[in-house]
């Protein structure tokens, strides 16, 4: 009997649920320079949030009956007004934001009603649900900021990310960005697009980071001798960057792949590639959708050969997104011969193909020392409909294949194989959608193949392998007593 599984990576989430999730807390920098911000509360709650706001330009003015004496010697200091007494209506008028830090619910939620009459948008300290907005984690490197929420679902998490992120990060970052910041105008010169981003990131990735290591002044000088150079370089050529995009999870792309996405102005991309990939391209980037699917409507290779070209000549640097990797039935010859005619440099990053994801996902290897030493990669259906191979040598004993574009083709397959001398009791697992929060497996053998992927009624991308069993359904073969289900 078969069995399906499902894995959802996100636990206790399911697909369904994950697409309809919207953003509850839109991320925005507020200015709040010579604005007010208003805070109740004179006590730890209130001592936290005005660390963090005397960081800004705003006008702040703290109502608290008995405020903390360092708050009190803030206002000595001139950082912030206090007012020794309660909150009143009308304190809070022409207010930016309004926080409650009372550390009690009745007078947060007093003064909250207060400052909504007033017009400032209210956060009450430890209370998501009744504030208007939140205030994220912050990794200050002054101009740049980073905030990090979670929705207010895990601070934990968002401070842990900031710890990160702080660590990461150079301590002179603040400096090369005011430098650039008060350059931005000068660089204007510099062509809009590709141009001045090279530039910039030649600033803040290459030249700035020696430069500021010897004081400003260096570095305001280097900025220059920068630019003059990139005002005399000469443009630079189109290029396309043949990316595998791995079998759907966004943290198997390779670093090469992050590289390649955040640099492209053009992404041609397959139908398999999700859109928590397309998501790490630039903002800015053109995304074209160039999906083929078998026995379906699909934009033809001609026109892709030709989009790509087309993009790479006027200047582009192009990336063509593959699902898996580029070099595994994924028509590169004809694409790379297309760039050749046309005069387009190209290169290739690899990317981790469906059947290194599959076996991994099932708990086996491709080879093993004593049951085979060869794999081989198979397509079921080629141009001409389903394809042909030496079903001979596929159906020996021991053999492991691993069969692509296989799903329609089930039934061939299972009927050319057994012609050809294969057991019926051939272990046989497919996986559909692997590594991504859908991923199914279907454990079956070569006699049940055709009628179990039917039943199964797999929609997703999927992979089957010949000779090659779920490791906990060998397990259970061996020891029949654990539930089947519990196993898997």
């Amino acid at each position: 009997m078969a069995l399906i599984r499902e894995y959802f990576l996100y636990s206790g989430t399911s697909q369904t649920v994950r697409q309809s999730d919207r953003m509850q807390h839109f991320p925005i920098f507020l200015a709040v320079a010579g604005r007010r911000i208003v805070v109740s509360g004179g006590g730890e709650a209130a001592l936290a949030k005005l660390r963090l706001l005397m960081k800004t330009e705003a006008h702040l003015s703290v109502f608290a009956k008995d405020p903390d004496p360092r708050i009190i010697a803030w206002a000595e200091a001139g950082r912030l007004t206090v007012h020794a007494r309660a909150m009143e209506p009308g304190d809070a008028l022409c207010a930016a934001l309004f926080y409650a830090a009372d550390e009690d619910p009745e007078e947060d939620a007093r003064t909250t009603r207060l400052a909504r009459a007033d017009g400032a948008l209210t956060n009450i300290v430890d209370n998501l649900e009744d504030s208007q907005f939140i205030t994220p984690a912050i990794v200050d490197r002054d101009p740049v900021t980073i905030a990090i929420g979670t929705e207010g679902a895990a601070p934990v998490l968002a401070r842990a990310i900031k710890a990160d992120l702080e660590a990461r990060l150079p301590v002179r970052l603040g400096a090369l960005a005011r430098i650039g910041k008060a350059f931005r105008r000068v660089a204007e010169a510099l062509p809009h697009g590709r141009p001045r981003r090279d530039f910039w990131s030649d600033w803040y990735f290459r030249t700035g980071p020696r430069a500021i290591e010897t004081g400003e002044d260096t570095a305001r000088a280097a900025l220059d001798d920068l630019l003059s150079g990139h005002l005399s370089r000469q443009d630079r050529p189109g290029h396309v960057a043949f990316v595998g995009a791995g079998p759907g999870d966004p943290e198997l792309l390779t670093l090469k792949a992050r590289r390649a996405l955040d640099e492209a102005d053009v992404v041609i991309h397959d139908r398999l590639v999700g859109s928590e990939i397309l998501e790490l391209a630039r903002r800015e980037a053109l995304l074209i959708d160039a999906g083929k699917e078998g026995f379906g409507p699909s934009m033809t290779q001609g026109d892709i050969n030709a989009l790509i070209v087309e993009h790479a000549r006027a200047g582009a640097q192009v990336v063509r997104l593959k699902g898996g990797d580029p070099t595994v039935f994924g028509r590169l010859d004809e694409e790379t011969d297309a760039c050749d005619a046309a005069g387009v440099t190209w290169h290739i990053v690899p990317g981790i193909t469906a059947a290194s994801a599959s076996v991994a996902a099932i708990g086996q290897s491709l080879t093993s020392r004593g049951r085979n030493a060869s794999v081989r990669f198979v397509t079921g259906h080629d141009m001409k409909g389903f394809a042909d191979h030496d079903w001979k040598a596929l159906a020996r004993p021991g053999e492991v294949v691993a069969i692509y574009m296989g799903k329609r083709a089930a039934r061939f397959i299972q009927g050319r194989l057994m012609m050809h001398g294969a057991g019926g009791a051939t272990p046989v697992s497919v996986i559909e959608n692997a590594t991504r929060p859908d991923q199914r497996i279907l454990a079956t053998t070569l006699s049940d193949l055709a009628r179990d992927m039917a039943d199964a009624d797999l929609t997703g991308p999927a992979l089957t392998l010949i000779g090659l069993a779920p490791r906990a359904a060998i397990a259970l073969a061996e020891h029949p007593e654990p539930r089947l289900q519990e196993a898997f």
